[in-house]
């Protein structure tokens, strides 16, 4: 009969390290205290401080739940492998072999949490997908990494909030904005950033010949005012307003409610018309405008370190992280971290963890050299 006492033994020290990086007897300190902020009367008076109590207390909760479902379901596998070697019974031990790898698979996600050490790692993704060379198949190839990374966010339980689409001359999108709303959205996504190129046989040429095309993605995280010190100056403001394309019923098609903001300084255009209203439409791009504006200011930070340093910065299309084959073979490689798969359809239909995980080990073990 086998003895599973070896891997009982590893799953409890990696739960006990979960048990440190998640903080949880902080959580439990903590729960309380938002507990009773949130019972407050007056809390909704201050409509942003209840959100961000609300939102701290839920994510709180999650992680005291999750952990401690884990605790109980190690502890009943550990009981019942002892009862099932006692009574050398191999039904009871199959059934802890299930459990053990069921609180495996669940550990893994939950140690990704260890990699996310970024400030704004926990926010909402506020993503951008522009075609770029390669004409009909790159807009078409815009149009695929849409539908890619709109069934990664169902996949993981996420709100995809389409802002604004604009579509291709002759094929799919031309660019393409979103928010990602989940825990760790932009965490996660910001692996994504940069070009993503795609070759093979274009549905666009007649001789069928093999095509390479290119698309850039943009993500950046989604900031309450209070967590920015960005300041925009409203004489810095162009603002035109549109009508929304696509469907949205009546209204939509009939009044110019379609907001499209210009950052005059700095060139930065951002559009939303998913609102009714031209006025919900101008505070949502307002509010990814002053994202965009933040990254920007990051990004001007992390160049004059890399100045400092000496190391090379590939901006734009030079960026290029990960090439999507399928002719003459058929393979996804992310060139930045060497991880590589045959099933591109897997891919294509959202299934991105590996090359985000990778990402963040990658990125993780880059930071432990400087």
């Amino acid at each position: 009969m086998r003895d599973l006492s070896d891997e009982l033994k590893a799953l409890r020290a990696r739960l006990s390290e979960a048990e440190r990086y998640l903080k949880v007897d902080e959580l439990r300190a903590r729960r309380p205290q938002l507990e009773a902020e949130a019972a407050r009367p007056d809390l909704w008076d201050d409509a942003d401080k209840a959100k961000r109590v609300t939102a701290e207390l839920a994510a709180v909760n999650d992680d005291i739940a999750q952990y401690e479902s884990l605790a109980r379901r190690l502890d009943d596998a550990e009981t019942l492998h002892e009862l099932a070697r006692e009574e050398g019974d191999e039904d009871s031990l199959a059934e802890v072999d299930a459990a053990l790898a069921e609180i495996d698979a669940e550990l893994r996600r939950i140690e990704l949490r260890s990699m996310f050490s970024g400030e704004h790692d926990e926010r909402d993704a506020l993503v951008t997908i522009q075609a770029g060379e390669g004409g009909a198949d790159a807009q078409d190839w815009a149009e695929m990494l849409l539908r890619m990374y709109t069934r990664w966010a169902e996949r993981r339980g996420f709100q995809v909030e389409l802002q604004e689409v604009t579509e291709g001359s002759e094929a799919g999108l031309s660019s393409a904005t979103f928010v990602v709303r989940g825990r760790y959205a932009y965490g996660y996504l910001q692996a994504e950033r940069g070009v993503h190129r795609l070759v093979r046989i274009s549905p666009f040429n007649a001789q069928g010949k093999r095509q390479t095309a290119f698309a850039a993605l943009q993500v950046v995280p989604m900031l309450d005012d209070q967590d920015t010190d960005v300041v925009i100056d409203e004489k810095d403001i162009k603002m035109d307003v549109f009508r929304a394309s696509g469907a949205g019923g009546q209204h939509v098609n009939k009044t110019s409610s379609a907001v499209r903001l210009t950052h005059i300084p700095t060139g930065i255009v951002v559009s939303c018309q998913v609102e009714r209203s031209q006025f919900q439409n101008r505070d949502r791009a307002m509010a990814m405008l002053k994202a965009k504006l933040a990254d920007l200011e990051r990004q001007k930070r992390e160049a004059e370190l890399a100045e400092i340093k000496g190391e090379e910065q590939r901006v734009g299309f030079g960026s290029q992280i990960r090439s999507y084959v399928l002719q003459p073979y058929q393979m996804v490689k992310d060139l930045r971290t060497e991880y590589e798969t045959g099933n591109v359809a897997a891919v294509l239909d959202g299934d991105l963890d590996p090359f985000m995980e990778s990402y963040l080990q990658w990125r993780r073990a880059a930071a432990e050299q400087v």
